[in-house]
């Protein structure tokens, strides 16, 4: 089974493709412009640099939110006209579980973070386990200091949330509080291509109509519409 899946919930996205349970290839980029401005682009490269066409490709994956509004909708928006057109399937992973996955086979309780602006994080809480990460709080938009009460164990932060808020978390937490590395700031478009072909594998496919991206919160626009 040939999987291709996009990673489009921060500014820091790609695309990666997987043989089954093989990467074949994977590309990234700090994108200083839109995803939707580059997001064919960066597919067109991976799949010729593999030797494969779309034709190939019998599932797409995507990483589903929270996190940029308008780079999560990008990103749906495309997986979903590709497999629509080639009549593949279609998956989705949390972004937030996909970005845990940056520090598998901890001992420790681990907290994925992302910038929500408005002084808050998307945030959960994971365990892992022999078969993967259990979730222990699903993903929610929260303040940090409305965080810090929630974590009674040792707990590692990471995540473009905790880089913004490392002291912050510090000064909370004291030695409970363990940092993976910045290189590990963003999800990792390998890790959610394996998540998304482990639900593949199962056959959990998704209603492309019906799949919409886990925003968590409204956007300041609907916000505002809705006054």
């Amino acid at each position: 089974m040939k999987l291709l899946a996009l990673e489009t919930a921060t500014m820091f996205g790609g695309v990666a493709i997987m043989e089954d349970y093989t990467l074949i290839a994977e590309s990234r980029a700090n994108v200083k412009v839109t995803h939707s401005e580059r997001v064919m682009t960066e597919i067109d490269h991976v799949l010729r640099h593999s030797g494969m066409t779309i034709r190939d490709i019998d599932v797409f994956g995507i990483s589903i939110g929270p996190g940029s509004f308008t780079g999560l909708r990008v990103g749906l928006s495309t997986v979903k006209g590709l497999a629509f057109a080639s009549a593949a399937g279609l998956v989705a992973v949390p972004t937030l579980e996909s970005l845990a996955w940056n520090v598998p086979f901890t001992g420790y309780q681990v907290c994925p973070m992302l910038d929500a602006r408005k002084k808050q994080v998307y945030a959960a809480l994971f365990k892992w386990s022999e078969d993967g990460f259990v979730r222990v709080m699903d993903e929610c938009a929260i303040a940090v200091r409305d965080l810090m009460p929630l974590i009674k164990e040792r707990t590692v932060f990471l995540g473009e949330g905790m880089l913004l808020n490392k002291e912050t978390i510090e000064r909370g937490l004291g030695e409970l509080a363990l940092f993976s590395q910045p290189h590990k700031a963003a999800p990792s478009p390998a890790n959610t291509a394996y998540l998304c072909m482990l639900k593949a594998m199962r056959g959990q496919f998704e209603d492309a109509p019906e799949l919409s991206p886990l925003y968590i919160r409204r956007s300041e626009a609907e916000s505002k519409g809705s006054e």
